[in-house]
């Protein structure tokens, strides 16, 4: 492939990289090994707001924690005043759609892949609020039909809200051809990224979202507990805010207030500093080497893998679509997903179990359980692919004698 990371540059990232002599991980869809340069300024900080004080040490690193924003800015092609750092996209996700003014009988428009907290969000909003949502299915090659959602378009369609790539999936919806159709419709676009960042290349202007939650602990490699919302400057104002402090606010009388002019109204003051500026290093990291190309590596590790599964007797691959990412998914007959996770556990090879109800819609379409996921990221290596294969072969063997 184009541009692809070299085997000496794949080595190099696995030096930086404590947790890569340790484990062979392929959970980077559920929290990434960190970069070693995360760890010691997350620690760094630490040691150093013991012995100086919290205030204080913030103050030394106020330059730098305010490059955090323009960083985030820099990997998502937006406006460095269109960013705020929240504690995941959860959390991001929930300030932005709650602070749209949803009257009864608005629409949203959401997809099959969409995950439980959102699914939970457009439920809440249905029962309290009336509001409605529909879902677009994905056809029978796993795609996301634009025309079905032009057609699902009415009068009281107030927002589109998807999630990009999937928790228990490795397929993709055509966000940005998504976003052409919100603008010609002037419909709000929310987009969960949480498994895009650091994962696939992101411009906000191309995608032509108005809002993006992003965690960081996933493909960005960042500490848990960090994670960014993005609010188009032109929409910030028709939000609805949910906490103010002095922090959120530009100014305040003892009679009125007015809110920052700024995506940062949707932040609160207190928050760990030391892992803020965790996120801003990952975020410089995965900029230092590009995520077009990592995107690359990325495609090839994991179509590498899928293929590898797909020659193994009693393994099934569950993912589907003109566009696949670095996140496979499979199960193998006769064993629970969470037995097949304990078993690579015991030789050190980390997976996950994608439970039905984190893509509830996609699951129960497709009538899957709890499935096996093993997410590829740019420092995995061919060789940690073999040896992933090279168990799952046994534990099948194994099965099958008893």
């Amino acid at each position: 492939m184009k541009n692809i990371l070299s085997e000496q540059e794949v080595q190099q990232l696995r030096a930086e990289t404590r947790g890569t002599t340790k484990t062979i991980h392929f959970n980077n869809a559920g929290s990434s090994l960190h970069p070693d340069v995360v760890v010691d300024t997350v620690i760094d900080y630490l040691y150093e707001e013991a012995q100086k004080g919290g205030y204080e040490t913030e103050y030394t690193y106020r330059e730098e924690l305010e490059n955090t924003y323009t960083l985030i800015a820099r990997l998502i092609n937006a406006r460095k005043d269109e960013i705020a750092v929240v504690e995941n996209a959860s959390i991001g996700w929930w300030l932005a759609f709650n602070g749209i003014d949803f009257k009864p009988g608005d629409e949203v428009i959401t997809c099959e892949m969409e995950y439980v907290t959102n699914l939970i969000g457009l439920l809440h909003a249905q029962k309290t609020l009336g509001v409605e949502f529909k879902v677009i299915p994905n056809d029978e090659q796993g795609n996301f039909r634009l025309q079905a959602l032009e057609d699902a378009i009415s009068d009281r369609t107030k927002l589109i809200a998807v999630t990009h790539i999937p928790s228990t999936a490795g397929g993709m919806i055509p966000v940005a051809e998504i976003g052409k159709i919100a603008h010609r419709h002037n419909i709000l676009y929310l987009l969960d990224a949480c498994q895009s960042a650091g994962h696939v290349p992101l411009d906000v202007q191309e995608i032509g979202c108005d809002m993006l939650a992003v965690t960081g602990r996933k493909y960005l490699r960042a500490p848990r507990g960090t994670g960014f919302l993005y609010v188009r400057k032109e929409i910030q104002d028709k939000l609805k805010l949910f906490f103010l402090d002095g922090f959120t606010t530009q100014w305040v009388t003892e009679t009125d207030f007015k809110p920052r002019d700024d995506a940062r109204r949707f932040e609160v003051y207190e928050k760990s500093r030391a892992l803020t500026l965790g996120l801003g290093k990952a975020v410089e990291y995965a900029l230092n080497i590009g995520v077009e190309r990592t995107w690359q590596r990325v495609q090839y590790l994991a179509g590498l893998l899928r293929e590898k599964l797909k020659n193994i007797n009693g393994i099934m691959v569950h993912d589907f679509g003109d566009e696949l990412c670095g996140i496979v998914t499979f199960s193998v007959d006769g064993m629970e997903a969470a037995t097949v996770k304990n078993k690579l556990a015991e030789k050190h090879i980390n997976v996950s179990v994608g439970k039905a109800v984190s893509t509830l819609i996609y699951m129960n379409k497709n009538k899957l359980g709890n499935i096996v996921r093993a997410s590829v990221h740019y420092y995995n290596t061919e060789a940690e692919i073999d040896t992933l294969c090279r168990v799952l072969e046994e534990l099948v063997k194994v099965r099958l004698l008893f």
